[in-house]
């Protein structure tokens, strides 16, 4: 049990006076209450499951003093207990954390002598958080009918998308299923599955970042992580897993999900599926699937029901009478959220940030390499260097006007579609009522190929029965259907106008597309500024994507494009960005002395000119700043050196101590900056080995960031005296500690 603590302690642990209303937790921290701050004091460092103690853990514990803006940063490595208040849901932005404390800690803070207060805007965010909500899903299964629960771990969307699928195929196989969001529910009641006849856990797992978990899912897994006593005897489950073998830690909360169950009793009636997105994710998820639910039959002894008609989920509702003040025209959560902005700003409930600065970095060549300023200025947002901002784009309206053409609809006619499942905690597939138009400009994503399952399900609105029979095809998991559906949709990169374009008999109901299509995601990117510089501002690096497909039309990345076009004054008006921030690992060392060593070519310079300020502001301050090494990379010095002017600048002020730029194609041999690391190695060696010098590497996953890490093994086997194997473990080693950090895609 939490007990008090004496202020004696207190003052004596953490050297300057604080409160004096302290309590020590069970996992030997110390809460204490200050003002508007709360401060968390760690007695003893964190250990987290895969033993990573994270660069970003290193401030808090040196300090011994983490403040309620800090705590947003740390809640996904901390675990805090006071009273009856279990660790804090991760969603404090949202006001899940802030409600949990003033609402179910309050009581038991206080008894112990606790007293505090906080932030305007936090107590603002408390009022607003939901006072109840069904966190059964034992109940709701049982009031349903239901027997097959699909839970998903989702960042982008598509585990979400595959658990619906499952889902509904259930209804074939003479079974009711739902898709559940781990987040919204009780999953301790996983034990209680059982009571239900036949029933069946699905766990349909991303993995984000370097080897963890969805935000979603980050209570589910330390809940797995902390409940060793837990005895899932009698739970039936399988799990299919997202990842992309590019990454390290490939599939890796899938394979934990699927291990740690096992060990606490329950049973897998199916493989692990491992889906890669590096190679061809839909075919890996198809061809499970395809065994899967054979492999369920045979265990419940079941038949399928041989129906294999298109099963709607949701209901077309027209409006030719609302007041238009009730109709959604893009915003993501609250009607009217964009026009009337309030705080916290997350992902339900982005800012509209102007664009105060649009400006081309490259000076020639073909691409359009783009520097963009968002002001934050009274938003109360905080983001520190090696932060993710993310933004929610809008399609291109020509897209958009063509779909409408091509299907002979008015996009202006306002509909909303309704869960045909009253029970279901997802009463819209995107937010209702709002426009067709609205709905894909906004909502969905028209842009990238659509998945089989939505090929099969419009099959049906072919009228030449030869485009049924290859849309059928391409669905399944035949050798012949799969090499058409790589050929005709992904190699070719066809989108769903394309598709349509290039299949004329194809007409299917515009509601029913927009029920298949999935939604349209937020981009993350790394934030290429430092907060102590620029407090109330946040700077994006991008480069614009656009290619010619082989079908001779021009795709245009959605994000990119949109940003390019986000002119500082359009018509008169302050261009905006709906943003908030993603909190990330990638941090800069506490101490200020460490070395850095920073590696990343193209725009992964982005969150090292973060870095780079910071360091700068640090030296400003007086602070004993260690060396700060640079290896950056482009194709052409007098094309696309991004930030040219900044880095030579903080080269001369010694912020920058050594700067290193491989021009890829300036010469006969294209040098990229693996091989500027081995020409440095002796110094690189000294820094990393005697100095304790962190290493960061940012960009691409595929090639960039394998071919640095070779390069790091190598000089680790030749200066080190080290076999591979050695040199292996001596990397993986630095990551372990939070000294090797990588912000990288593919």
């Amino acid at each position: 049990m939490s007990q008090k603590c004496g202020s004696a302690a207190c003052l004596l642990f953490m050297g300057k006076p604080v409160s004096h209303h302290c309590v020590l937790t069970d996992h030997q921290k110390l809460l204490c209450v200050c003002g508007d701050q709360l401060l968390l004091v760690s007695v003893k460092q964190q250990h987290t499951g895969r033993e990573r103690v994270q660069s970003e853990l290193e401030p808090y514990i040196l300090k011994g003093v983490l403040r309620v803006s800090a705590l947003l940063d740390l809640v996904l490595l901390f675990h805090l207990e006071a009273a009856d208040c279990r660790r804090p849901a991760f969603d404090f932005e949202r006001g899940g954390l802030l409600h949990g404390l003033t609402r179910q800690c309050a009581t038991g803070l206080h008894a112990m002598g606790c007293v505090f207060s906080l932030p305007e805007d936090r107590r603002d965010a408390a009022e607003r958080a939901p006072t109840s909500r069904e966190t059964s899903f034992i109940e709701k299964m049982k009031k349903t009918g239901k027997n097959i629960i699909v839970f998903y771990g989702s960042q982008t969307g598509t585990a979400e998308e595959f658990s619906n699928r499952l889902s509904k195929d259930a209804q074939r196989y003479g079974m009711k299923g739902m898709a559940a969001d781990p987040e919204e529910y009780d999953m301790g009641e996983l034990s209680r599955l059982s009571e239900i006849n036949n029933s069946l856990a699905i766990f349909c797992m991303a993995t984000y970042g370097e080897g963890d978990p969805t935000d979603n899912a980050q209570d589910f897994y330390d809940w797995l992580q902390e409940n060793d006593d837990e005895d899932l005897t009698g739970l039936n489950y399988t799990v299919f897993s997202l990842g992309n073998k590019t990454y390290e830690h490939y599939n890796a909360m899938g394979k934990y999900v699927d291990k740690r169950l096992e060990e606490l009793g329950a049973k897998r009636i199916f493989d692990l599926g491992l889906g890669d997105d590096d190679g061809n994710l839909e075919e890996d998820f198809v061809s499970w699937r395809e065994q899967f639910w054979p492999a369920v039959c045979e265990h419940f002894g079941v038949e399928a029901l041989g129906d294999e008609s298109s099963i709607r989920q949701y209901e077309l509702k027209e409006f030719t009478d609302i007041n238009m003040n009730k109709v959604f025209t893009g915003e993501i959560g609250r009607l009217k959220s964009f026009e009337v902005q309030k705080p916290p700003f997350d992902s339900k409930n982005p800012f509209m940030a102007p664009v105060t600065v649009n400006r081309r970095l490259n000076k020639a060549g073909d691409r359009h390499l783009m520097h963009l300023e968002l002001d934050i200025t009274g938003s109360k947002i905080r983001y520190e260097s090696g932060d993710h901002v993310a933004v929610f784009p809008t399609n291109d309206s020509a897209l958009v006007n063509k779909l409408g053409q091509v299907l002979g609809v008015d996009l202006d006619l306002v509909i909303s579609l309704n869960n045909l499942d009253e029970e279901s905690n997802k009463k819209h597939p995107f937010p209702c009522p709002t426009t067709y138009r609205t709905a894909l400009t906004h909502y969905l994503d028209i842009s990238h190929p659509p998945r089989t399952n939505v090929l099969y399900e419009l099959a049906q609105y072919a009228s030449d029965p030869k485009d049924q029979e290859n849309m059928r095809k391409m669905a399944s998991s035949s050798p012949e259907g799969k090499a058409l559906y790589q050929s005709w949709v992904l190699e070719s990169c066809r989108n769903i106008l394309a598709i349509l374009e290039d299949m004329p008999s194809l007409k299917p109901p515009i509601d029913h597309l927009c029920e298949l299509l999935p939604r349209l995601q937020a981009r993350y990117y790394s934030i290429a500024s430092s907060s102590k510089v620029h407090p109330n501002s946040i700077h994006i690096c991008a480069v614009v994507v656009e290619y010619q497909t082989k079908t001779g039309r021009v795709n245009k990345g959605v994000a990119t494009n949109w940003l390019k076009n986000k002119l500082v004054t359009d018509n008169g008006h302050k261009a905006t960005v709906p943003m908030y921030i993603r909190k990330s690992q990638f941090r800069l060392p506490f101490k200020a002395s460490n070395p850095v060593i920073m590696i990343g070519p193209g725009t992964g310079i982005a969150p090292f000119m973060g870095f780079i300020q910071e360091r700068g502001w640090l030296k400003e301050q007086g602070k004993d700043v260690g060396e700060t090494v640079l290896y950056y990379g482009c194709r052409h010095k007098m094309e696309d050196y991004l930030y040219q002017e900044e880095l030579e600048e903080a080269e001369q002020k010694v912020v920058i101590t050594q700067l290193n730029v491989a021009f890829s194609r300036d010469q006969e041999h294209k040098v990229y900056v693996q091989h500027l690391l081995k020409n440095n190695k002796e110094n690189l060696w000294k820094l990393i080995h005697l100095e304790n010098a962190h290493i960061y590497v940012c960009g691409d996953a595929r090639n960039m960031a394998k071919d640095v890490q070779t390069a790091l093994h190598e000089i680790a086997e030749e200066l080190g005296d080290m076999t591979r194997t050695q040199a292996t473990d001596y990397i993986k080693k630095l990551m372990t500690k939070g000294r090797y950090s990588q912000d990288v895609w593919s």
